[in-house]
């Protein structure tokens, strides 16, 4: 049953059932796309034919003007369409039986046509995205239905070169032309937003974020949106002849006012895509942000909520973010260790040596140095220092993280207490002192620095002064 005509179709058992389906989808196309011209050129004729002004206007009648009524200026408007409807009904007369002949065969060569460059143009496509060329598999895609329609109006032009069509009726005839013409770029740049959500999807897997996954939807409908408008708004100037002036004129105050009184909404709002696209941070990682230092718990529209150390739950606008300093904790790579170990500044320097040289070892043994990059970063001790109250060997080391390996902050730690469970041993069993901030009295009964005192009126004394 055809949907435009109510005529019911019978199977032939001469002709296969592709071609039949392929017969009877071209026919109601070509009745859909004629009622289609016939509005449009209905729609046209009423937009362009109305008189620029039917307001009353009363003029003295010494000045010899002409006052036209609402009535009068209706009835001057039925009198033009009904003159370009019998236009329209001289073309049926005037142009000859092979001439629609002509129209039908272009129409429907069109229609075959596109039909053709379309499904070559989708096979291609779905090859192309086996071969992992998703865009250029997408884009062919896009462009396929786009391409049928502007074929179809390409043998429609070819056909009505052989209607003998009134000069009045031309500016209307090509009106129609050029929006279907513009309809399939317009319909092409629909679809080629395609290609945008393939990109935020690809962005949404990635970070598996509640945001991307809230955003990337919001960001397709908002392009085709402004899409449409755009293409509405050419098509009524361009082809319906349409003042949009004031439109947009009207749509920049109302712009405006939104904006201004939203402001902070759409900085958010920009503030959530940055957050987005730039990706500085995601669910779960530690940041330290505006004195914050915590975990990102969640992204919103508006807000971040980060989780601190201490359970407090702080909220910062995303606004924020834009032009703020974000320090992601949990991308580093590594940790590194800066210390000083410092002893007593009565170490001999064979000692000193032996310090350095103990430290050096335990950095290098196996149990200690797995977690390190030798070629990369190596560990670095030095003595570098005479302190006021120590001697200094500066110590420096990086931990590389990883995850499945178990080498988090926590391992850092534990790595930390065992280096310096071992060190406190070695120094121990080497006689190496630790040094820390001290002052040195020296008593009379104390063996190991004897206090030496002698009488002024001493004759060794006084033999010692000359």
């Amino acid at each position: 049953m055809d949907a435009l005509s109510g005529t019911r179709y019978h199977r032939d058992p001469v002709i296969p059932d592709r071609i039949q389906h392929a017969l009877r989808s071209h026919t109601r196309k070509t009745a859909f796309l004629l009622g289609v011209l016939f509005c449009a050129a209905s729609t046209a004729i009423a937009s362009q034919d109305a008189p620029a002004d039917t307001t009353d206007t009363a003029t003295d009648d010494a000045a010899g003007a002409v006052v036209v009524t609402d009535g009068q200026a209706a009835s001057a408007n039925n009198d033009q369409l009904g003159n370009v409807f019998d236009s329209i009904g001289s073309v049926f007369e005037a142009t000859p039986r092979w001439a629609w002949l002509v129209l039908f065969l272009c129409i429907l060569g069109g229609l075959i046509a596109g039909k053709v460059v379309q499904t070559a143009l989708r096979g291609g496509g779905a090859k192309l995205r086996k071969k992992q060329r998703e865009f250029a598999g997408v884009a062919l895609e896009d462009a396929a239905s786009p391409v049928s329609l502007a074929l179809l109006t390409l043998g429609i032009t070819f056909g009505m070169f052989s209607i003998v069509m009134p000069p009045e009726l031309v500016p209307y005839y090509q009106n129609i032309i050029k929006f279907l013409y513009i309809l399939a770029i317009g319909w092409f740049l629909f679809n080629l937003v395609d290609l945008i959500d393939l990109v935020l999807n690809r962005q949404v897997e990635k970070t598996k974020s509640k945001l991307a996954m809230q955003i990337a939807p919001l960001i397709r409908k908002a392009l085709r949106i402004f899409i449409v408008i755009v293409f509405s708004l050419l098509v009524a100037q361009n082809v319906f002849g349409v003042n949009i002036s004031a439109w947009l004129a009207g749509l920049g105050i109302a712009g405006l006012a939104i904006s201004l009184a939203a402001q902070d909404s759409i900085k958010n709002l920009f503030g959530s895509i940055t957050v987005l696209l730039d990706k500085p941070f995601a669910v779960g990682d530690r940041i330290q942000f505006s004195g914050a230092d915590g975990f990102v718990e969640e992204i919103g529209f508006r807000s971040t909520r980060i989780r601190t150390f201490t359970g407090h739950l702080v909220t910062v606008p995303n606004m924020k973010f834009i032009d703020g300093t974000i320090e992601n904790v949990s991308a580093r790579s590594f940790i590194r260790r800066m210390m000083d170990v410092t002893i007593t500044y009565d170490t001999p320097p064979d000692k000193i040596r032996e310090a350095v040289q103990i430290i050096k070892d335990l950095l290098s043994a196996e149990d200690l140095a797995h977690p390190f990059r030798i070629d990369e970063r190596p560990p670095r001790v030095y003595f570098n220092e005479f302190n006021a109250d120590s001697l200094n060997i500066s110590v420096a080391y990086w931990y590389f993280l990883d995850a499945e390996a178990g080498r988090d902050w926590w391992g850092y730690l534990e790595h930390g207490e065992q280096f310096n469970h071992k060190l406190f041993e070695a120094f121990s069993e080497a006689g190496i002192d630790f040094a820390f901030p001290t002052q040195t009295l020296y008593l009379a009964g104390d063996p190991d620095r004897q206090l030496s005192v002698r009488l002024l009126g001493d004759p060794s004394a006084q033999a010692e002064r000359s």
